[in-house]
């Protein structure tokens, strides 16, 4: 992307999350001259709050998950006397510490980039006045910004429960419940969505007896159902308490404890409560409908496949926008939007195209059509599903629980969509977001080589077995 404005275009960005530094980037490589708003620091929730922080300490549940099969593949303590697993524990607060640690130094690393690209940082909080200029409130005092592109990536916030406040000190959202320096000794989850259930995930791995709260029928509604089965039952097999069908209304600190209510008047009492009951957009008080700015009855901004909102000039990116909540998604919004506001070429963005990842143990990874596309009839499609524990490497790093599913077109056999539940599947999905990217076709995957042995290696077998137009049914897993 060579080409640059004759004209130097003033572009103001408020949030300095992936939406919005990533677009700043963009912006600077396309000759704008760009203005950033960020309140809290760099990053954003993503790097804060949310992504970085969780997956930091999701690493180390990962850490202890293995010390857990020690025995299974013939490891021991020298003398014998007791578990491997048993004999290691871990410290909340120094594991928090970590995670607080590694989110500040992405955010120094992202607001160094930006400075060293041209991007002026403002410390302040802004909002529209009209599509065409922002007012920010800094510690200065007030600062007007007159703007050619205007791009609104404030993000989303946890929703709070009326009945149900979060205190940071038992009663926890996704953004508190770093500050724990105490092992919890009974952690209830509320929320069995994405944020909920890997949560649940990583302090079930460091051994927290932990209560999943969930309101609907299984755990990740939404998801691919054969892989939400298999994590439910990971779940309950790894002593998880599991409460499906069961929707909190209340929670309250009683001494020290915490109790939550649940429809019906059933209480739950634990030690600590995570609240994971959604999100909400940062969309008031920031002069959108003034400038023009439609949304949603959500409060989302609405945007069309270029990230253009309603107001002229106007864009906006990321999770104050209906569209996935990933900092892919998001990152890709910001640059899409400065593409075409700048006037560089520019392709809409196609969420069929896009990887997902649960970050659960094992991990489940999608991308494409999905299994509720193919059941309602959306898009014609062989499938087959391989089960993990099939797999030599499988059998050799003593995984039990996963599978490889491909979608396939009935006649060309090409890749329309996949899913993996695995260790790493967020490393493994990307053969298939090639394939689906590029329109190959299931022998075309399936005649690159893979390594023997390998999980990668299921991908291949799963794709040979589509091959001549047969293909199978969900086989057990």
């Amino acid at each position: 992307m060579s080409w640059q404005n004759a004209a130097v275009t003033d572009v103001v960005i408020l949030g300095g999350g992936p939406g919005g530094y990533e677009a700043a980037l963009v912006g600077r490589q396309l000759g704008g001259a760009v203005t950033l708003v960020e309140r809290r620091g760099l990053g954003g929730s993503a790097v804060l709050t949310d992504v970085v922080p969780s997956k930091t300490l999701i690493a180390a549940a990962e850490v202890m998950a293995k010390i857990g099969t020690a025995e299974e593949v013939g490891l021991r303590l020298d003398d014998g006397s007791r578990r491997l697993a048993a004999a290691v524990s871990f410290d909340m607060g120094r594991v928090n510490a970590r995670v607080r640690a590694l989110a500040r130094a992405q955010s120094d690393d992202i607001a160094a980039r930006l400075e060293a690209e041209g991007v002026r940082l403002i410390a302040g909080t802004g909002r529209l006045d009209g599509p065409h200029a922002v007012v920010v409130d800094t510690a200065d005092g007030v600062e007007r910004l007159p703007a050619d592109v205007v791009l609104v990536a404030t993000g989303a916030r946890p929703r709070e429960l009326d009945a149900a406040r979060p205190d940071g000190r038992r009663i926890f959202t996704w953004t508190q419940i770093y500050d724990l320096t105490e092992v919890p000794e009974h952690l209830i989850v509320v929320g069995s969505g994405v944020t909920g259930a890997e949560f649940a995930s990583a302090y079930t791995a460091l051994g927290v007896r932990v209560t999943l709260v969930s309101s609907r029928a299984h755990v990740l509604p939404g998801h691919d159902p054969d892989a939400a089965e298999v994590i439910q039952r990971v779940f309950e097999n790894s002593g998880m308490t599991v409460l499906s069908r069961s929707r909190a209304v209340s929670a309250e600190v009683r001494g020290e404890q915490v109790v939550v209510g649940l429809e019906g008047g059933t209480e739950v009492v634990g030690s600590h409560c995570l609240m994971a009951v959604g999100a909400i957009p940062n969309t008031t008080g920031i002069g959108l409908e003034e400038a023009g700015v439609e949304l949603t009855p959500s409060g989302h901004i609405r945007v069309d496949r270029v990230s253009r909102t309603t107001a002229s000039g106007v864009y906006a990116a990321g999770d104050c926008t209906p569209v996935h909540a990933l900092a892919s998604v998001a990152a890709m919004q910001g640059r899409i939007s400065m593409w075409h506001a700048l006037g560089d070429s520019v392709s809409p963005l196609d969420l069929r195209m896009v990887s997902a990842n649960v970050f659960t143990a094992p991990e489940i990874a999608t991308v494409g059509y999905t299994q509720a596309d193919l059941d309602a009839g959306v898009r014609p499609a062989r499938a087959v599903t391989l089960p993990l524990a099939g797999n030599a490497r499988a059998k050799m790093q003593a995984l039990t629980d996963g599978f490889v599913k491909i979608f396939a077109t009935p006649n060309s056999g090409i890749v329309i969509g996949g899913v993996v539940v695995a260790p790493s599947a967020s490393e493994l999905i990307h053969p298939l977001s090639i394939a689906v990217r590029h329109r190959l076709t299931v022998d075309q995957l399936a005649e690159a080589f893979t390594v023997y042995p390998s999980l990668s290696g299921s991908l291949a077998e799963a794709a040979r077995r589509l091959h001549g137009g047969s293909g199978e049914q969900v086989v057990t897993y």
